[in-house]
C-alpha cells in the first residue's frame, strides 16, 4: 500500500494546544501518537494522543468506546486514518471542539504511563548489517558474519513478561557464565551489562494461522512503532548463545517507550530501500516494486547515559551514538512481517517485532556498548572523567528518536529510559 500524505501531514497546521506549536516538540499535530495513561482515580488505563504536553483522553472525548488499546490497533487502515483524521481535525487551531475537548486533555506530567498496548508475542530480529558483524567479530573472529544473514531476516522468539515501560528500574541479572581460563562455570551478577538500541514494530492487525502475509499487504498489518531497548547480559549470552540464541541473557528485561507512533505519522519520512549491488538481492517473497521505493524509513536514534554520580552533580546525560535507520537498517518492517509469516506463523494484534540493534556503520553510531568498546577494551570516557566498559549500577540509559526531513514538520517517538538496580 502506497503511503499517502493528506491534510493531517500538512506542515502549516497549528493546534489549539500551543505546546504542541512550539519548535522541535516531539509530539505536533502532526504526530499523534497513542498511548495509555492512568491518574490515581484510574482502575484501568485510559488510551490517550499526545498532543504537545497534553493527552488527550479519546473516550472523554467522545471518539473511542473502549478501552481495549489493541481492539483499536486490529482496525482495518480506513477506519484507523478516518480516527487519526477526526482527531487532527478536532486539535486544530479554530476547531469548534476545542471548548468541548479542553476538557478532556489532562497534562503528560500528572499520570503514570503504561506499555502502550497488551504484547502477546515479542520476537526480536537482527537486522542491523553492521552491528551483527561488529558483534560477530568478537563472539566468532572467524566467520563473524553467517552465510544466512545477508539472505534471510534472523530473529528469535523473546520473553513478553519482562517488557516494560519507559522508567523502568531492573536488578543486575545474575546468570551462568565461563572465564576463557576457567575449567568450570560459575554462577554469578552479570558483569559485562549493555543495552541495545531498537525499534519495536507493533502489529495492528493479525493473520489466521497458516496463512502468509504477502510483502505488498505488510503495512496494512503493521500498526506504528516505538523505542525499544532490549538490555543484554553479555557475558551470559558468550556462554549460552550456542547452538539456540539468546536464553537468560535477554529475558530479564526490555523496555519500551509509552506512545506508539503511527505508520500514517511516519508517510512523510519513508525512504527508498537499497540494497548494495554486490549484495543478495531478496527472494521474491522479500521483494516488492513498493518496497524498494519506500519501503524503509528515516528515523534519528540517540543513545545517552547518565551515572549515578552525574545525576548527583546535575550533571544531564551525555551522548554515547546518533544514527539513522535509514543507515542502519538492513531489512524493512515489511521485511520482517512477510518473512515471520511465510511458514503460517498467525501473528496477533499488538505482538511486538524488535527490530535489534540498530548500528550504523561509523564508530559513533553503535547502538551498544559491546560495539562502542569493542568488547570492554576501549572505555567510554564521559564528561566528568568517568569510563564504561559496561554499564555499572545506577547507570541510567536514555534513547530517544525523532524524524525530520525538507517539506515535513519534525515529530518525534519520544524517549525510552531505564535504570540498572544492584543484583
Amino acid at each position: 500500500m502506497k503511503p499517502t500524505l493528506n491534510a493531517s501531514h500538512d506542515p502549516a497546521l497549528r493546534s489549539w494546544v500551543t505546546s504542541a506549536n512550539v519548535q522541535g516538540c516531539d509530539f505536533p499535530i502532526q504526530n499523534l501518537p497513542f498511548g495509555r495513561f492512568s491518574t490515581s482515580s484510574d482502575a484501568f488505563p485510559r488510551i490517550g494522543v499526545a498532543i504537545g504536553d497534553q493527552i488527550l483522553d479519546l473516550r472523554k472525548a467522545g471518539l473511542i468506546d473502549t478501552d481495549d488499546m489493541n481492539a483499536l490497533m486490529a482496525a482495518s487502515p480506513e477506519k484507523r486514518a478516518a480516527l487519526r483524521s477526526l482527531i487532527s481535525q478536532g486539535l486544530t487551531q479554530g476547531s469548534a471542539r476545542e471548548s468541548q475537548w479542553s476538557a478532556a486533555l489532562v497534562a503528560q506530567s500528572a499520570v503514570t504511563m503504561h506499555v502502550p498496548c497488551r504484547i502477546g508475542d515479542y520476537t526480536d530480529f537482527y537486522s542491523s548489517v553492521h552491528h551483527a558483524t561488529t558483534v560477530g567479530k568478537q563472539f566468532r573472529p572467524e566467520n563473524p558474519l553467517l552465510p544466512n544473514y545477508k539472505w534471510v531476516p534472523i530473529g528469535y522468539h523473546g520473553r513478553a513478561s519482562s517488557i516494560g515501560v519507559s522508567g523502568q528500574s531492573f536488578k543486575r541479572p545474575k546468570g551462568q557464565t565461563k572465564a576463557p581460563d576457567a575449567a568450570t562455570p560459575s554462577l554469578g551478577p552479570s558483569k559485562r551489562l549493555d543495552y541495545e538500541l531498537e525499534l519495536g514494530w507493533f502489529i495492528g492487525r493479525g493473520n489466521a494461522q497458516g496463512q502468509s502475509i504477502d510483502i505488498g499487504e505488510a503495512d496494512d498489518h503493521l500498526y506504528g512503532v516505538t523505542l525499544f531497548n532490549d538490555w543484554s547480559a553479555r557475558d551470559v549470552q558468550g556462554w549460552e548463545y550456542q547452538p539456540l540464541g539468546p536464553f537468560l541473557s535477554k529475558n530479564f528485561a526490555s523496555t519500551v517507550s509509552p506512545w506508539l507512533v503511527t505508520l500514517e505519522a511516519l508517510a512523510p519520512f519513508r525512504v527508498p530501500f537499497e540494497r548494495p549491488s554486490d549484495d543478495p538481492q531478496p527472494l521474491p517473497y522479500l521483494d516488492s516494486a513498493a518496497n524498494r521505493s519506500h519501503g524503509a524509513f528515516s528515523i534519528f536514534l540517540e543513545v545517552l547515559l547518565q551515572t549515578a554520580t552525574m545525576r548527583e552533580a546535575g550533571i544531564p546525560a551525555a551522548r554515547l551514538s546518533l544514527t539513522n535507520t535509514d543507515r542502519a537498517a538492513y531489512w524493512t518492517p515489511a521485511q520482517l512481517v512477510a518473512h515471520h509469516t511465510v511458514n503460517g506463523c498467525n501473528l496477533q494484534s499488538g505482538d511486538l517485532l524488535g527490530s535489534g540493534t540498530l548500528s550504523g556503520p561509523n564508530e559513533d553510531e553503535a547502538g551498544s556498548l559491546m560495539e562502542l568498546t569493542t568488547g570492554g577494551k576501549r572505555p567510554v570516557v564521559l564528561p566528568n572523567g568517568e569510563t564504561r566498559t559496561f554499564l555499572e549500577d545506577g547507570d541510567t540509559l536514555v534513547m530517544r528518536g525523532w524524524c525530520e526531513s525538507e517539506g515535513a514538520v519534525r515529530i518525534g517517538l519520544g524517549e525510552v529510559l531505564g535504570t540498572v538496580l544492584p543484583a
